[in-house]
């Protein structure tokens, strides 16, 4: 079951939550993920899951290596990422397609890119 996607509609915490041991802890917009631009990128999400039993994790996302372009002069919005915090606090960052063992009280953070820009930052719209 896919739980974070982009462009599509997404499972409803309630029914993530009902469904699998894992608690949404945020939901967020990424501020300032957005290219700059005359019309400014849209802005990415933040999601934070924290695993309350062992579980797997599969990731495949794009636009982790750069963001997505800006057009007519506006900036590349930044690249999403993604890393799990372990419970002892330790950072490991994930690829873009990676596969992970995720145990009780482990996070995982997903960041998805922002849009890129149109027209030149330097005018207003």
């Amino acid at each position: 079951m896919q739980v974070h996607m982009t462009n599509t509609a997404i499972t409803d915490p309630e029914v993530l939550e009902a469904r699998f041991p894992v608690r949404l802890l945020a939901f967020r917009k990424r501020n300032g993920s957005g290219g700059s631009g005359s019309w400014p990128g849209g802005e990415g999400i933040e999601r934070e899951y924290l695993f309350e039993e062992a579980v797997t994790i599969s990731l495949l996302t794009q636009r982790r290596a750069s963001g997505p372009e800006g057009i007519s002069g506006g900036l590349s919005g930044l690249p999403g990422q993604q890393f799990i915090i372990r419970q002892s606090g330790q950072k490991m960052d994930l690829n873009s397609i990676d596969s992970i063992e995720a145990q009780p009280g482990d996070r995982l953070i997903l960041l998805t890119p922002g849009g890129g820009g149109a027209g030149d930052p330097e005018l207003i719209a």
